[in-house]
């Protein structure tokens, strides 16, 4: 499919990019920026930059960067056209596909998906219509799954013979190198091909629009080799500590209650759903992350954590409050009795008992009380003040000042205690987690500033002061209007440019300039073909890569187009500057090797005219 030019820059320019990724990540405006945590990598300190005026975003961390629909592709793990058909309709517009036979072909990640679904659909048959899927289907009838609801969740079955879905895949000619990337087949050391969920019932896991992303395999039969469950490896489609099971059946519901009931496991889902409670999502054996709680405040801020009650369940449900609040979300727990999870609850005392309990859920607060008066830690003064100390820690992580303010009163009255008291425990609290973001902070900017300029060619003229003054020049073509920018190309050439990528992403901003009489960066970026040049450019557009002092004079409360027209007179003499300094060196040279009188005049002439033009532009530029 073909969608026009035209089209994809009318959704484009249609949308901000920053609602867009504010709706997958709390972004906080710095400057001319807005900055969050990376959803692409894990982080405590934010490098991951939207620039609102240029329509593009970058991470210092992973280096992950581009336009809004790259952001869509990227998180969604989506091809572009589903990128643009999601934004089209957000935004109202009609989406016309332009069939094209060469386009016909699916890429890679649409290869994977298929995969994923064809073999999604074999196991559902497996259990649903195959005679050897009694012994699942037993299983799920035990615990009270209504064919629907095994329906509605793709649920399936893998045969206990080892090489089933083999010849399956056999039969349909699928692409066995990509059945391992997706980790539904195996390959012995030796070469050999096998099933990866023989004898376990399967439970699809997809992505929040729908896709099925990866499976999980549950063994029936204790002889079964493995553990309890076999999940699919990551994947280009699948990225385990983002993904929420459910969400893609929850999400309408999670937006309609505005609030999203968060359990463990994937069969404590499906009892709450059949009995009518859908604004429920699983974190599926894995510790709840910080993606996962990014992606989930695009729908809701206000959760309830319903976990066991094991030793295992409380300790989940601790780590949950503080990457919650981190994240700005208001949190109630909600506990079941001893020996109890949603699943057996739910089916034991139905729906109304569950709400009724889910009703009584505690803030956090309440509920690391409650905790720590039954470990013991009030029973004397040294445990009670650890207990304390405790309760204040998740406090520094919330970021609104009065939400802090009255949880400081609610804990003195508490413990009838002094606010000064519990306020200086706070401090030291939020002092830690400050010195903890500095001190990687500062790693990453060491790490940056020790990294080898790779200039892009070995000309030896190129110095740091030169590089310097090209990516003002560059950085000046994307910050000044027309003027500037047509000053810029009717004063340098590009050969003037001596590091390599400099001269490719002037040529590039040229034609792009030439072509549409302004420069749209989001577009811009899509035009480079090397990833390394692409990945530059947006290190010069949000500044890590060492750029004058001069910008920060100019840039962005004093920015003004007479500001930027004459420094880039400067910079451009400057530059020419560095030309004649290079070219008077080169005169140097060869006059060293002139073997003639007649030679060494004209080179001592020419490098007067060489010296007398750079005293020129030196005087200029003062």
């Amino acid at each position: 499919m073909r969608i026009s030019e035209q089209k994809i820059e009318q959704i484009r320019s249609s949308v901000s990019i920053v609602d867009i990724i504010s709706e997958f990540v709390q972004l906080r405006k710095r400057g001319k920026n807005y900055v969050g945590l990376c959803p692409f990598h894990n982080e405590k300190t934010p490098s991951f930059t939207v620039n609102e005026e240029k329509q593009i975003y970058h991470c210092f961390g992973c280096h992950s960067g581009g336009n809004v629909y790259k952001f869509l592709m990227e998180y969604d793990k989506i091809s572009f056209v589903e990128a643009v058909q999601e934004l089209a309709d957000k935004t109202g517009i009609e989406l016309e596909l332009e069939k094209n036979i060469s386009d016909e072909q699916q890429n890679e990640l649409e290869e994977l998906y298929e995969l994923n679904n064809i073999s999604a659909r074999y196991f559902s048959d497996q259990l649903l219509v195959n005679n050897e899927g009694e012994a699942a289907r037993k299983y799920f009838e035990e615990r009270k799954l209504t064919l629907k609801t095994l329906r509605v969740f793709g649920l399936g079955y893998s045969l206990p013979a080892n090489n089933s879905f083999i010849s399956f895949a056999e039969e349909k000619k699928l692409d066995f190198n990509k059945l391992i990337t997706l980790g539904l087949v195996g390959r012995s050391e030796k070469g050999r091909l096998y099933d990866r969920y023989p004898g376990r019932i399967i439970f699809p896991i997809f992505s929040p629009n729908g896709r099925v992303i990866a499976f999980a395999g549950r063994k029936l039969d204790e002889r079964t080799p493995g553990g309890k469950y076999i999940n699919s490896p990551e994947t280009p489609i699948y990225i385990k500590g983002r993904t929420l099971y459910g969400l893609s059946h929850a999400k309408d519901e999670i937006r309609k209650k505005g609030m999203a009931i968060i359990v463990e496991g994937y069969m404590d889902l499906l009892a709450l759903v059949q009995n009518e409670i859908k604004n429920v999502v699983a974190v599926s054996g894995t510790a709840f992350t910080e993606e996962q709680v990014q992606l989930l405040s695009r729908y809701t801020k206000n959760v309830t954590l319903l976990f066991d009650s094991d030793t295992a369940g409380i300790n989940a449900s601790m780590r949950s409050i503080e990457i919650l609040l981190g994240q700005d979300f208001e949190i109630k727990i909600a506990t079941l009795p001893k020996g109890e999870d949603p699943d057996s609850f739910v089916n034991n005392f139905g729906k109304i008992k569950f709400q009724e309990n889910l009703d009584k859920a505690q803030n956090f607060l309440e509920y690391q009380t409650a905790y720590y008066e039954s470990e013991g830690m009030f029973d004397d003064s040294g445990k009670t003040a650890d207990a304390i100390r405790e309760l204040v820690k998740p406090a520094a992580l919330i970021k609104d000042e009065l939400k802090r303010s009255l949880l400081i009163k609610t804990i003195a009255k508490k413990f009838n205690l002094r606010e000064m008291l519990i306020e200086a425990e706070l401090n030291k609290a939020i002092k830690n987690i400050s010195t903890l973001e500095s001190t990687q902070q500062r790693r990453t900017n060491i790490q940056q500033k020790t990294e080898l300029s790779d200039a892009g060619n070995k000309d030896i003229s190129t110095t740091l002061i030169n590089l310097q003054t090209e990516r003002d020049l560059i950085k000046l073509l994307f910050e000044g209007d027309v003027e500037v920018i047509k000053y810029i190309f009717d004063n340098l050439n590009f050969d003037d440019f001596k590091d390599e990528r400099h001269q490719e992403i002037v040529k590039k901003v040229s034609a792009h300039f030439l072509q549409k009489e302004n420069i749209e960066v989001s577009l811009l970026l899509d035009e480079f073909q090397d990833e390394k040049v692409e990945l530059y450019l947006r290190e010069i557009l949000f500044d890590k890569h060492s750029i004058s002092s001069k910008w920060e004079e100019l840039l962005p409360d004093s920015q003004s187009e007479f500001k930027l027209f004459n420094y880039a007179v400067e910079v451009v003499n400057k530059m020419k500057i560095n030309i004649l300094e290079n070219l008077i060196q080169q005169n140097l040279q060869k006059l060293e090797q002139a073997e003639n009188e007649e030679e060494k005049f004209e080179l001592i002439k020419l490098g007067n005219e060489l010296k007398n033009e750079r005293l020129n532009l030196l005087k200029e530029t003062k």
